[in-house]
């Protein structure tokens, strides 16, 4: 769990948790996180009503969670008598969570299905669950191959899938290969790893691959993982554990996790594109909204398919999911005021910075969508 008030946090150790705050201080500028006595100004600028006070409980994407860290340690300074919690539990944990009343707010890489809609109308007391785009994040391929002397391995979304499905077993198929000229691939077994929790970041790449590997993927797109008998570990970072365990080994997640391991660069048109924050930025913006978005649920339908030069298709974007109606003043006014601030210029700095999480921030207009959402949030009647 992540507090405000608590940094001794179970994720982050007292020093790496003071570096991260002082990087994401200084990278928003001195006037990026003020007080409530000296409220912020200007088109980025969020403004903690006085009031928020008390306890805010979230839990949610794994994606999320460093991004969370963040946002939590440096909302002190404009929340000082908040104390926010996060529980990095999984989207799909996240979301039964939220609906059965036990947090304020979830994070989730995926939308909320059409029954979990229903059913949050009886939890947000005769209103809706409200979904922000908050936290856009490429996720990587990420592998483990030490005696690859090389930052990126290119591959197709077809030799992705492949690799997934258990159709390319080794590392020097001539698959890999024949998108690899120069670099010597070991002949070692390729160990596939997935996640074994109900997770966005499976139903996003899934999603990639159902939509960009053609009949290599032969599966829809899911939560869960399709296919049984695999190598698997549990959230985040359960599955990055066991790669950095495991030579030979490949995963798929979030790319803030990705740190010290291989990843792909993934061929886009006639390009091969690295991951990185403008990269996943470029899709989005080149992406549609879905056809059930409204003004308070803001969808992206991403483009998996996308040609756009420099774009990165394999991207997440997580969703901080939280009651139009809340039961009490207190609950209503202390999410307002922490996804505010979230949402805010110098809240998507911090979340973008490499040391936090390395996520793109969101546009000024989609900032703007946004804040109009969050403050359209009120009180049962």
């Amino acid at each position: 769990m992540t507090t405000v008030k608590n940094l001794n946090s179970r994720h982050l150790a007292a020093g790496a948790f003071a570096g991260v705050l002082a990087l994401a201080l200084s990278a928003c500028g001195a006037d990026a996180v003020q007080s409530e006595e000296t409220p912020a100004s200007g088109d980025g600028a969020s403004e903690a009503p006085a009031s928020a006070s008390g306890t805010l409980a979230g839990a949610g994407a794994s994606s999320q969670e460093k991004a969370m860290n963040g946002w939590i340690a440096t909302a002190t300074s404009t929340l000082p008598d908040l104390t926010v919690t996060y529980e990095a539990v999984g989207s799909g944990g996240g979301r039964e969570q939220f609906l059965g009343g036990g947090v304020q707010f979830a994070g989730t890489d995926a939308a909320l299905k059409p029954e979990e809609k229903e059913a949050a109308v009886e939890r947000c007391y005769g209103g809706e669950a409200i979904q922000l785009p908050l936290y856009i994040s490429p996720i990587a391929v990420a592998y483990n191959l030490p005696s690859v002397d090389a930052d990126h391995l290119n591959m197709s979304a077809e030799t992705i899938a492949k690799i997934f499905n258990g159709d390319i077993t080794k590392w020097n198929d001539d698959a890999i290969a024949a998108e690899n000229d120069g670099i010597d691939l070991p002949d070692l077994d390729i160990i596939p790893v997935n996640r074994s929790d109900e997770s966005g970041t499976t139903e996003n790449f899934t999603e990639y691959l159902h939509a960009a590997a053609g009949d290599a993927w032969p599966h829809d797109p899911s939560g869960d993982w399709p296919r049984s008998g695999t190598q698997s570990g549990n959230g985040t970072s359960g599955v990055i554990d066991t790669v950095n365990q495991t030579e030979g080994a490949i995963t798929y997640a979030d790319a803030s996790r990705a740190e010290g391991l291989g990843t792909v660069a993934l061929k886009v048109g006639e390009e091969y594109v690295p991951f990185s924050a403008e990269a996943a930025a470029a899709v989005v913006d080149a992406s549609p909204r879905a056809e059930d978005a409204t003004a308070s649920n803001i969808v992206v339908e991403l483009d998996r398919n996308t040609t756009a030069a420099g774009a990165y298709p394999l991207v997440l974007i997580s969703y901080s999911v939280a009651c139009s109606v809340y039961e009490t003043e207190a609950d209503a006014t202390n999410v307002k005021a922490f996804l505010t601030y979230v949402a805010s210029e110098e809240g998507q700095a911090v979340a973008a910075q490499p040391d936090v999480a390395g996520s793109a921030p969101i546009s000024a207009n989609l900032r703007s969508e946004v804040q109009s959402a969050i403050d359209s949030i009120s009180v049962v009647k």
